[in-house]
C-alpha cells in the first residue's frame, strides 16, 4: 500500500489532530508503516522544558519512532493565529518546496503518510498560496473532519465543493462530535451521509479524556470509532 492522505477540517478546532491520532493507530493496527506530518503548526507550549507545538507533540508520541522533527513539522510558529500571519511575525514565509521535500523523505520509508492541515481548507499559508495547494502538490487524497456543531452542514458542503473544484479525491469524512449537546445531531449526520459523495469513515463521540491519559491510549479509543477498510481496499 502506498497512499497518502491530507486531513483537513470544516474549521479550526474541529478535531483534525484528534482524528489524525486515531487514523495513525488504525493504520498501525493493520501492520502498515504510517507517519504523521503537520507541515505548518502555529502556537507553542512548553513541555518538559521544550517549546513545542502541542499537536505535533501528540502526533510524535503516538508515532513512537525516532524521526527528524523537521520532517514531521517543517514550520512551527509561536503565535496561535493564521499561519501566514504567524510566519510574518517571525519574518518568515512558508515555502511549499521545503514541505514537499520533507514529505517525500517520509513517503519513501512509509506505506502511508497522514498530512494534517492547519485551520480550514482555504487558510492562507503564505502571501500567495492557500493551504489547499498542499494535497495537490503532495498528491494526497483528502479526508475531511466535520466538526459536529451548529453550522456544520454548510461548512462541510462548502469545503467539499472547494476540494472537488481542485480536482482532488475526497477519500472519506469523519463526523467528530465537537458539541455533545448539538440539537438533532443524528439527523445532521444522516443529512451529511446522504449529501457527501464519499464514505463516512466514522462517527466519533465526545470522549472524556483525563489529562494524565497517555496519548496512545486516547488514540486507540478514537481508532475504535474509525472504519478505514474503504481506504485499504481503494489502495490495493
Amino acid at each position: 500500500m502506498h497512499k497518502n492522505y491530507f486531513i483537513t477540517g470544516t474549521d479550526t478546532n474541529v478535531g483534525k489532530t484528534f482524528v489524525t491520532l486515531g487514523l495513525l493507530v488504525a493504520f498501525q493496527q493493520r501492520q502498515l508503516r504510517v507517519a504523521p506530518m503537520k507541515p505548518i503548526a502555529a502556537g507553542t507550549v512548553t513541555i518538559a522544558g521544550y517549546v513545542v507545538n502541542e499537536d505535533v507533540h501528540q502526533l510524535l508520541a503516538v508515532y513512537e519512532e525516532e524521526v527528524d522533527v523537521q520532517l514531521v513539522n517543517p514550520y512551527c510558529f509561536n503565535a496561535a493565529i493564521a499561519p501566514h500571519i504567524a510566519a510574518g511575525l517571525e519574518q518568515q514565509e512558508v515555502d511549499l518546496e521545503v514541505i514537499r521535500r520533507a514529505f517525500l523523505q517520509l513517503a519513501a520509508t512509509h506505506d502511508v503518510v497522514l498530512v494534517e492541515g492547519a485551520g480550514g481548507f482555504l487558510v492562507p499559508m503564505n502571501s500567495t498560496t492557500l493551504l489547499s495547494a498542499l494535497p495537490t502538490t503532495l498528491n494526497c487524497e483528502v479526508i475531511l473532519v466535520v466538526g459536529m456543531r451548529l453550522g456544520c452542514l454548510n461548512h462541510a458542503l462548502l469545503t467539499i465543493e472547494a476540494i472537488k473544484s481542485r480536482g482532488l479525491t475526497l477519500a472519506g469524512w469523519v463526523a467528530n462530535t465537537v458539541d455533545a449537546d448539538m440539537p438533532f445531531i443524528v439527523e445532521n449526520i444522516a443529512t451529511l451521509q446522504r449529501l457527501i459523495p464519499a464514505p463516512c469513515l466514522g462517527i466519533v463521540p465526545r470522549l472524556a479524556v483525563a489529562p494524565s491519559t497517555p496519548f496512545k491510549k486516547t488514540a486507540a479509543q478514537i481508532a475504535h470509532y474509525l472504519q478505514i477498510e474503504t481506504l485499504l481496499h481503494a489502495s490495493v
